[in-house]
């Protein structure tokens, strides 16, 4: 239940004075829909205002607060010509200009021959002072309401910074005093105030400093989300820690069958990541660990062997992959090694239907099946195995939280439930890994298997396309593959189509039967015979839209062409480039670009020439595209931060992430004074459900 004292701030917007229905609705879209939201919709600039009695040149372009007398109104007879106004200050005159003014409310606001404060920006028009829509008109005496300091924030149509300003201001009178969370040592540290003084700075801001993320306040309001966030995720680590694993011993065996099956030696960073995975599988807790390798550093090796382990000690095991053609090729790329080993594997996905679905459910119960590899298919209620021991996912990041939690709960309860070993190829920035995979254990596996070539990456402006498609003559002639990914069009299908289609046709014209064509609206068995022909050499040239549908291993492919590369993330950029160089002649990778280029795309292509250390691109990506775009907030289950910045804030989430782990060791059940504290916390953010995995007593 969410305690009392937070009550005030969870109320409704439309509690606060002046909010009625209409505008509620607006905010609620804007900021969110409680007063909390209000709170924490941030200013991002500021209107600083100079008190001035005479008007001079040295004022121009400010905003002032001046005391003026009204002279004459000059109500404007046409829309195109505004209302104006005549005053004077001390001895100099003032136009005050109102376009579509209405002349009754600007007679009652300003009547002649009264003396009015106003507050706005001073300008000059054919020589003459002017001032454009005061920001405020007031009586005489009543200009203590206008602030020097007035904080601008984020708008939206039909919400004004005024109604903002009155809404964070009656915010305020909700505003508890709530218990300290935070160690005093720190504070004291740091030199911050508590959670209440440090909202009301964040909002009456006197300087531009004030609403940097790195001035006190904001820094204590971002580490309280980073400390919620963390605390949440170690909750759910020690819950998962404390349910009873299993201990998975011997299948030495299946290990040795499938390791001299393998065509290589495993380096030495997939033997230690390896030794940290059966490590895990051993102890009695449940596994979840993280393995992060780049693009080719070999870590279905990694998690064929983990099965190996599993499969070898009596237990079945799943393997996870995010599209069917990934599932298929995972299915031929460890078929050989389970068939050297002696293993049954099977492949479930969307497509099976009918008997044959039904007949591989049966042999899955019975325990016929030592491996199961497929899409989201495996996480269908009716998909019930016989004992699932360990549950592989490749590609976390396009699965959530909750499917990563609905496998592993397909285990045997009596056995102990599941381990769960999650891949990515994605090199996530450590910060994101702390935030987004906290609650999980993380291996890197940072060198690439011996013999991979280094691939050449150069930019070449779209002029030169007829000259680069002319050149690939060579390629083709000895046998070598190509990619040629079309650019992603911006919420349009269609013209990704179009792209695509267009140079298809273009190449196909060039090197006639040649040329495969790829894209997101092809069936499921449409894409596999494309890619198939592309596998087989039949087509040599494989033009394809989507980056999801290049995850395909050719060793025979040399070189990758994106063409107006400057549309891709640096992520996407370099996945596709890790396509190429598979096999054991060299890659390259072409990037199209269409000139002239800003900043960012500018700085994206200079990273991708400068390296292929996919850790590096990925710290420049989360620089460039901040957090939830990199990895896709709305599939990866990152969390959305209203203060903290993870590009910022870093050092912040470390301490955090101390703080946690250290206190929820000496006081799991968060039962002293700063233990409720932090219950409150976890509250104020919404990680109610953390709370349920507290330790009991």
């Amino acid at each position: 239940m969410r305690p009392e004292i937070l009550f005030p701030l969870f109320k409704s917007i439309d509690t606060l004075k002046g909010i009625g229905p209409r505008l509620a609705a607006l905010m609620a879209k804007l900021a969110g829909e409680n007063v909390i939201d209000v709170l924490y919709h941030l200013p991002t600039g500021l209107v600083e205002r100079k008190n001035i009695t005479e008007l001079d040149e040295i004022y121009l372009t400010q905003q002032v607060i001046v005391p003026v007398t009204v002279l004459k109104h000059y109500p404007s007879q046409s829309r195109r010509v505004p209302y104006r106004i005549t005053c004077e200050v001390g001895d100099s005159a003032l136009t005050l200009t109102f376009f579509n003014g209405r002349e009754d409310f600007l007679k009652r606001q300003l009547p002649e021959g009264q003396i009015r404060i106003l507050a706005g920006k001073l300008e000059q028009y054919s020589g003459e002072f002017q001032m454009t829509h005061p920001d405020h008109i007031l009586k005489e005496g009543d200009d203590t309401d206008i602030s020097m300091f007035e904080a601008i924030y984020p708008l939206s149509a039909g919400v004004t910074n005024k109604t903002m300003s009155k809404a964070v201001t009656q915010a305020f009178l909700a505003l508890p005093i709530l218990p300290e969370w935070l160690d005093d040592a720190l504070i004291k540290r740091e030199k911050w105030d508590h959670w209440n003084g440090c909202m009301q700075s964040a909002h009456r801001v006197e300087s531009n400093a004030d609403l940097e993320p790195m001035s006190p306040f904001r820094q204590r309001l971002a580490y309280d989300e980073l400390l919620s966030n963390q605390l949440a995720l170690e909750l759910v680590r020690q819950s998962m820690r404390r349910k009873k694993g299993r201990s998975f011993i011997g299948g030495e065996a299946v290990q040795d069958a499938i390791e001299g099956a393998l065509p290589y030696k495993l380096t030495n960073a997939q033997n230690s990541a390896l030794a940290e995975v059966f490590a895990d599988m051993q102890s009695s807790n449940r596994m979840l660990r993280l393995i992060q390798g780049d693009v080719g550093s070999g870590k279905t090796a990694v998690a064929l062997m983990a099965l190996a382990k599993c499969v070898g000690s009596g237990a079945q095991g799943a393997f996870l992959a995010p599209t069917e053609i990934l599932a298929r090729q995972h299915m031929q790329s460890i078929k050989p090694f389970t068939d050297a080993a002696g293993l049954k594997i099977a492949l479930l996905t969307g497509r099976l239907k009918g008997k044959k679905r039904a007949a591989l459910l049966e042999e899955l119960l019975a325990g016929n099946i030592d491996i199961l590899l497929g899409t989201h298919a495996l996480f269908q209620d009716d998909v019930a195995y016989h004992d699932l021991g360990l549950a592989i996912i490749d590609e976390q990041h396009r699965f959530g939280v909750h499917q990563r939690l609905s496998l592993s709960a397909k285990g045997r309860a009596d056995k102990g439930g599941v381990d769960v070993l999650v891949m990515t190829a994605t090199p996530i920035p450590r910060t994101l890994a702390l935030t987004a995979y906290g609650d999980m254990d993380v291996s890197i596996i940072a060198e690439k298997p011996p013999g991979r070539q280094p691939i050449e990456t150069r930019a070449i402006e779209i002029e030169r396309l007829d000259q680069l498609a002319a050149s690939l003559e060579r390629k083709l002639a000895a046998n070598e593959r190509i990619y040629w990914v079309c650019p992603l069009v911006e919420e349009s299908e269609v013209s990704d189509l179009a792209a695509a289609t267009d140079r298809h046709t273009y190449l196909n014209a060039l090197y006639p039967g040649k040329v495969g064509l790829v894209h997101g609206k092809m069936k499921s068995e449409e894409k596999d015979s494309a890619m198939e022909a592309f596998k087989s050499g039949e087509t040599q040239i494989l033009v394809a839209t989507t980056v999801i549908e290049v995850g395909v291993d050719v060793p025979e492919a040399t070189v990758m062409i994106i063409e107006h590369a400057e549309r891709f993330g640096l992520a996407q950029l370099h996945q596709l480039r890790g396509r190429v160089g598979r096999g054991s002649l060299a890659g390259a990778c072409l990037l199209m670009y269409a000139g002239p280029l800003g900043e960012t795309p500018k700085s994206r292509l200079n990273i991708m020439r400068e390296t292929e250390d996919g850790f590096r691109i990925a710290e420049e990506d989360l620089r460039l595209r901040g957090a939830g775009e990199l990895l896709g907030t709305r599939q990866s289950g990152l969390p959305e931060f209203k203060v903290a910045d993870l590009q910022v804030h870093g050092r912040l989430l470390q301490i955090a992430r101390d703080d946690a782990r250290h206190f929820l060791e000496i006081d799991p059940s968060l039962a002293s004074e700063r233990g409720k504290a932090i219950r409150t916390l976890l509250y104020l953010f919404e990680r109610d459900s953390a709370i349920k995995y507290l330790q009991s007593g």
